[in-house]
């Protein structure tokens, strides 16, 4: 796919197209929107199915009505950005899960940032634009030093101490991961091409130890992290999921994937395998102490 049908993509985020030029108030729309309606998911993965990291692959898997993970997200929303009008570049970043991991651009995430939009609490116009982080940012954030509150969340922006010249984004500490450090130059999707073929193919990947739906609202966000929803923020509460049907009614009604592409046969592989881990997890944690409630 060399063609972005951009009104097609819009109507994806329920957005009529833009009247007007590119704008910090419309940025801000965009990004909700696509946080709200195309989840962070790694399903693909579970069902061992390969995918590319071609902005345009990317995009005709949100217009089919998926999501995928950073480079898909992220890759996809560039070009409707750039299509758009707005100045995006791409970064190298990398995602820190823990306190105990190693900071720095590892490769893992792309990062995006949007420039010549000044405002009153952007001066210079650049914004740090990040659809791909799953529970973090809701909408874009001033590329400038502070805290930034978003909901029940509160976020840090600093300069890097890992990457010179670059930034850190410290998300909340009730997240899913610890922070994120992206360098300053731009880079192009070749540079995540082995991170992609690792995270998706490795037994040591860590998306393949548990499959992740994640998805962002104004007042919090919703977590599938194998059969454990969480919902963070406004109406705060935990569940295991227990039964197949309940599962895929739960990505269609809470994540909006109904996943039209999936055979029934896959979902029910699926399931099997989910149920394994899960049964795996709880033997582990009763290994270490009591499971979650």
């Amino acid at each position: 796919m060399t063609y972005l049908d951009v009104s097609g993509y819009l109507r994806r985020l329920r957005l009529p197209v833009p009247d007007g030029p590119p704008s910090a108030a419309a940025l801000r729309r965009l990004h909700a929107a696509h946080v709200e309606t195309v989840p962070y998911e790694t399903i693909h993965i579970w069902l061992d199915h390969a995918t590319t990291i071609d902005p345009h692959d990317s995009a005709a898997r949100v217009l089919r009505g998926r999501g995928g993970y950073c480079f898909h997200l992220n890759g996809a929303f560039s070009l409707l950005l750039a299509a758009l009008g707005y100045q995006v570049t791409r970064h190298l970043g990398g995602v820190q899960g823990s306190a105990d991991d190693p900071a720095g651009a590892a490769g893992n995430h792309l990062a995006l940032t949007v420039s010549g939009l000044p405002s009153p609490e952007c001066p210079d116009g650049v914004w740090l634009v990040d659809v791909g982080l799953g529970d973090a940012v809701h909408e874009p954030l001033p590329l400038v030093e502070g805290e930034y509150r978003q909901g029940p969340f509160t976020y840090r922006l600093r300069r890097s101490t890992a990457e010179p010249g670059g930034w850190r984004f410290d998300h909340d500490p009730r997240g899913a991961f610890f922070g994120m450090d992206f360098r300053p130059e731009p880079v192009d999707m070749s540079a995540f091409q082995a991170k992609h073929h690792f995270l998706s193919t490795s037994p040591e990947s860590g998306f393949r130890t548990a499959l992740a739906v994640q998805r962002r609202d104004a007042t919090g966000a919703d977590v599938l992290r194998g059969l454990r929803l969480t919902r963070l923020g406004s109406g705060e509460g935990a569940s295991t999921v227990g039964s197949a049907r309940d599962y895929f009614e739960v990505l269609a009604d809470v994540f909006g994937l109904t996943l039209a592409d999936v055979t029934p046969a896959e979902k029910d592989a699926l399931w099997r395998r989910l149920g394994a881990a899960h049964e795996k997890w709880l033997a582990a944690a009763g290994a270490t102490g009591p499971a979650e409630g």
